[in-house]
C-alpha cells in the first residue's frame, strides 16, 4: 500500500463553500491531505477574492483560506453546469455547502437528490441561524451569530454597548465543528456503508461557548444572573485585565486553589484566609476590594517584576499582546503557530499555522488555485471530457477562468 501523504489523503471533496465558515472546514481538510474541488460559482468565484490584502487582483485572504484546494469555476445555473456537478457527485465523499439555508436546494442540490446520486456521501450545512427556525432564513453573518447566541451581551461593559470582536471567532470554530461532523460521519460510513447529512451552524456554536451562564442561570432559578463587566470576570476574583507600566496583563488567580497562590505572588500571605477573601464567594462578593488589591500592587512593581512573581508562583498570566507581538513571539515561531508561507503571485507572507499535529505526518506545501485554475484536469481526469470540449464551455460561459 501507498504510504499516505496524511491523514485524509483520498477523501474527495465537493466544496460549494465561500468566505470563511465553509472554508475553514475544508481548508483543515486540505491540510490533512484530502482532495477538494472548490466549486466557485461563475463569473466572479469566492467573494473573499475581493478581501483585503489586495495586489494586483490576488487576495491574500483568499490564499490563507483556500491553499490546497482546486478551483472549478462554473454556472450551475446554466443546466450544462448542474450536471456537471452532478456527474461528479457519485465520485465524492463528501460534499460541503455554507449558502444560506435553503439555496443548495434551490439549485437542485437538495440531500435527497444528491443521496440518489451517491448514498455513500457525506453532505454538510453551515449556516448562520440553522437550516429551520423562525430565524433560519434572515442574512446571517459571524456577529449575527454571536449576538442572538447571547454572548455578545457578554463583551464589554455594562454601561456601554457590547464590543464588536475583531477576527472570526465564530466563523472559525464553527467550521472546525463542521469538520468535526464530517470525519465523524466519515468514521461512521466506515461502519454502516452510509453516507448522511450532517449540519451546524454559527449560532448552535456560540450558544455551546457558555460554559457557565446558561446552567447558572438556569439552575439557580434566575437568581444568579450572568452579565458583561469589562475586563473583569463577574464571578471570579482576580480574573481579568490588569494595567501595567507598559502593558496590560491578564491575571487568573481567583479560584480557590489559585488565591494562596496569588496572595503569595504578591507577597500578601495575610489576605489567604482572610475571611473577605478565603472562598470563591467571597471574593466574588468582595470582587472590586479584590481587584484593586491587585491593581496596586500591580503599580508599585514593574512589569517584569510582576509576571517574575506570578510565574514563581504558578498563577496563571499573559501580558495582552498585540497582533505583531504574538507574530513575533519566539514561542509562536517556534511551534510554527505564525507560518510563513510562499504564494505564486504575492511572495511569502505569514498567516496561522495548522493548528493540529499529526505524529505520523508533517505539514503539506500547498497552493492556492486562481479562478477556475483546475477546469480542465477536473473535467478531463473526472469526467473524461476532452479538452477541445472545456475549451468550448469556457467559450460558452459555463464554465471561467481567471488571472488571479
Amino acid at each position: 500500500m501507498a504510504q499516505l501523504k496524511h491523514v485524509l489523503d483520498g477523501y474527495k471533496v465537493l466544496d460549494f463553500t465561500q468566505v470563511l465558515a465553509g472554508p475553514t472546514t475544508t481548508r483543515m481538510m486540505a491540510e490533512m491531505g484530502a482532495e477538494i474541488i472548490k466549486v466557485e460559482l461563475a463569473p466572479n468565484g469566492d467573494p473573499s477574492r475581493a478581501l483585503p490584502f489586495l495586489r494586483d487582483g490576488r487576495s491574500a485572504y483568499y490564499v490563507q483560506q483556500n491553499r490546497g484546494k482546486k478551483s472549478l469555476c462554473v454556472d450551475i445555473k446554466n443546466p450544462v453546469g448542474l450536471e456537471i456537478i452532478k456527474a461528479l457527485i457519485p465520485k465524492m465523499d463528501v460534499m460541503i455547502e455554507n449558502y444560506a439555508p435553503g439555496v443548495i436546494a434551490r439549485t437542485g442540490l437538495d440531500y435527497q437528490t444528491v443521496k440518489a446520486l451517491n448514498p455513500r456521501i457525506v453532505m454538510c450545512s453551515i449556516s448562520s441561524l440553522g437550516q429551520d427556525g423562525p430565524l433560519a432564513n434572515r442574512p446571517g453573518y459571524d456577529t449575527i451569530g454571536a449576538a442572538y447566541a447571547g454572548v455578545l451581551d457578554m463583551c464589554g461593559y455594562p454601561d456601554r454597548a457590547p464590543v464588536f470582536p475583531a477576527l472570526g471567532i465564530g466563523d472559525v470554530s464553527t467550521g472546525v465543528h463542521a469538520l468535526a461532523a464530517i470525519t465523524a460521519a466519515l468514521l461512521g460510513r466506515e461502519r454502516s456503508g452510509e453516507g448522511q447529512y450532517v449540519q451546524t451552524s454559527l449560532l448552535d456554536c456560540y450558544f455551546g461557548y457558555h460554559e457557565l451562564n446558561v446552567q447558572m442561570l438556569s439552575a439557580s432559578g434566575g437568581t444568579m444572573k450572568p452579565r458583561r463587566t469589562g475586563e473583569h470576570h463577574y464571578m471570579v476574583a482576580p480574573a481579568g485585565m490588569f494595567k501595567g507600566k507598559h502593558t496590560y496583563l491578564l491575571i487568573i488567580g481567583g479560584l480557590d486553589r489559585q488565591w494562596p497562590s496569588m496572595c503569595h505572588a504578591m507577597e500578601r500571605p495575610d489576605l489567604i484566609e482572610d475571611p473577605r477573601f478565603n472562598t470563591l464567594a467571597a471574593r466574588a462578593k468582595n470582587r472590586e476590594e479584590v481587584i484593586q488589591i491587585v491593581q496596586d500592587w500591580v503599580d508599585t512593581h514593574e512589569d517584569e517584576e510582576v509576571e517574575r512573581a506570578l510565574e514563581k508562583y504558578r498563577v496563571p498570566f499573559a501580558p495582552a499582546l498585540t497582533v505583531e507581538q504574538a507574530m513575533n513571539h519566539p514561542h509562536l515561531r517556534q511551534r510554527r503557530t505564525v507560518r510563513s508561507i510562499r504564494d505564486r503571485f504575492l511572495g511569502e507572507f505569514e498567516i496561522p499555522g495548522f493548528p493540529l499535529r499529526f505524529s505520523g505526518y508533517g505539514e503539506l506545501e500547498l497552493q492556492a488555485p486562481t479562478l477556475g485554475e483546475h477546469n480542465m484536469p477536473i473535467l478531463t481526469e473526472y469526467l473524461g471530457y476532452s479538452p477541445a470540449q472545456v475549451e468550448q464551455l469556457e467559450a460558452m460561459g459555463v464554465l471561467r477562468r481567471g488571472p488571479r
